[in-house]
């Protein structure tokens, strides 16, 4: 699959503070990438560059071979774009934000915006001063998802919105992707954009420190949960410890780059019983990734 977003040594500072770092960065068509990182990692600079909002400091963003700051008007019908606190004539009604955005569109926008909006449980007639935060998070994923965009860029798309919409939004995620349309996500909601990525990303102070398809990234990883007498068992040259824990007498590990035979090391070890072995979930294998990096950084490859 070819790049769509390709990322180049982005680096992006705001006065004398650099929030995104050097960044090298590929999506592939057709593929949900789950961009995930703590508050403040650059989440969100990276996706203001990406959308022509600001231009990089050095380094380059491009998005279907267009340079996003100079071809930003052009890549602005093909990009649909959620940011994390949108904001809109709260005057207008649903219906004449719509009509509003379309004139700056192509034909079809507003027949597509109303799709969405039914689609989406809007009513057309309400103010936008009037709608919960739900309901004003609908409407800009309504006015992004209007001009059925090639790229689909999301920054906390989802926040606001009940269980079920959450859900069957990130569903119709995997629709437009097996159409070859590739969606750009940042959100904080890590098991849910488990089910429906397809690639991730890890970003930490600006840096990515870790990229791929999702069960690439999790073969990486391994959890060890066992029971335990006496002291606990030796751990060392097992792979990079990122996490363990005691409760009572069982023991979890989670362990990156884990070796060969590392479960039958553990298990054969005096006090060891009822070990098991298991890929940890995408939410477990963040927090320990992003724990370990604020502890030592230079220990965890990129």
């Amino acid at each position: 699959m070819s790049a769509v977003i390709s990322i180049r040594g982005l680096t992006k500072r705001y006065g004398s503070k650099t929030v995104v770092d050097r960044l090298d960065l590929e999506v592939p068509q057709g593929s949900i990438y789950a961009f995930l990182g703590d508050n403040g990692a650059g989440k969100t600079s990276t996706i203001k560059v990406l959308v022509g909002m600001h231009p990089p400091d050095s380094g380059s963003a491009e998005i279907l071979g267009k340079n996003c700051w100079s071809k930003a008007i052009s890549l602005r019908h093909r990009v649909g774009y959620v940011p994390e606190r949108p904001r809109f004539y709260e005057w207008m009604t649903v219906s004449e934000i719509g009509w509003f955005t379309s004139t700056f569109h192509r034909n079809g926008f507003l027949g597509k915006f109303h799709e969405a909006v039914a689609d989406l449980g809007l009513d057309p007639t309400k103010r936008l001063r009037d709608l919960s935060k739900g309901g004003y998070a609908r409407v800009a994923l309504a006015l992004a998802l209007a001009p059925e965009p090639e790229v689909l860029i999301l920054d906390e798309p989802t926040s606001g919105l009940d269980l079920l919409t959450r859900r069957d939004f990130l569903a119709s995620l995997v629709d437009r992707a097996s159409e070859g349309r590739t969606v750009f996500i940042s959100s904080h909601g890590i098991s849910e954009l488990e089910r429906v990525a397809s690639h991730v990303g890890l970003l930490s102070h600006g840096k990515l420190i870790m990229s791929g398809p999702v069960e690439e990234v999790k073969r990486q990883f391994a959890r060890l949960l066992f029971r335990v007498q006496g002291e606990p068992p030796d751990l060392a040259n097992l792979g990079l410890v990122l996490h363990k824990q005691i409760l009572g007498k069982q023991m979890e590990v989670l362990i990156q780059s884990p070796v060969a035979g590392m479960a039958d090391r553990v298990r054969n070890q005096s006090g060891v019983s009822e070990l098991e072995e298991s890929v940890p979930s995408l939410e477990d294998i963040y927090a320990a990734v992003m724990r370990h990096v604020g502890q030592t950084p230079k220990e965890v490859p990129r």
